[in-house]
């Protein structure tokens, strides 16, 4: 409740995935997965929003294809369930699309977001295909603002020397934070 976009870095094996698996049930709604803790007591509402979860891990990037391959893989089953889109502007209106439906304001989930630069370091070009496209990708979340509840990244480094977030002004890096 107190910022819209976060962003954690942590090596891997550190919890990240299971970390969006739990933010993603708290905005679910799934309250039967807190009983028990101190969650449960704490959140009055457990209001359901709607949730898009996107997994940058789940695929070994080799081609400038690959990424646009697998983030349309994940955008489809969303838009099976709020709603097709085929303009250029696809996550805009998915997310828009997701809040109308529902009536409430989307989560943004993204896991690994690093992963196909990571994958690329050595091969200037295809890391700068991948730069571009995800700069491309992340600053559509700043035009979707009004729609936005919540937006969570994670990775293993922050690349801040290639601008991937410069579009998103009001990130909130928590990753050397104690708290």
């Amino acid at each position: 409740n107190t910022n819209k976009v976060y962003f954690l870095s942590r090596p891997r094996r550190f919890g990240k995935s299971l970390l969006l698996s739990t933010l993603e049930a708290y905005f679910k709604g799934r309250k039967e997965l807190f009983e028990g803790l101190a969650m449960e007591s704490l959140e009055k509402d457990w209001i359901e929003y709607p949730v898009i979860h996107l997994d940058l891990n789940a695929k070994k990037f080799d081609t400038e294809n690959d990424l646009i391959r697998l983030i349309d893989r994940q955008l489809l089953v969303y838009e099976a369930q709020y709603g097709s889109c085929s303009s250029d502007d696809r996550l805009v209106t998915l997310i828009r699309l997701a809040a109308e439906k529902t009536g409430q304001r989307v989560v943004i989930l993204v896991d690994e977001y690093d992963k196909p630069m990571l994958q690329a370091i050595g091969r200037d070009e295809l890391q700068e295909e991948y730069r571009s496209t995800l700069k491309a990708f992340y600053g559509v979340l700043k035009s979707a603002d009004r729609y936005l509840r919540f937006v969570f990244l994670t990775g293993v480094t922050k690349f801040s020397q290639v601008s991937v977030f410069s579009d998103l002004n009001q990130l909130n890096d928590i990753s050397m934070k104690s708290q």
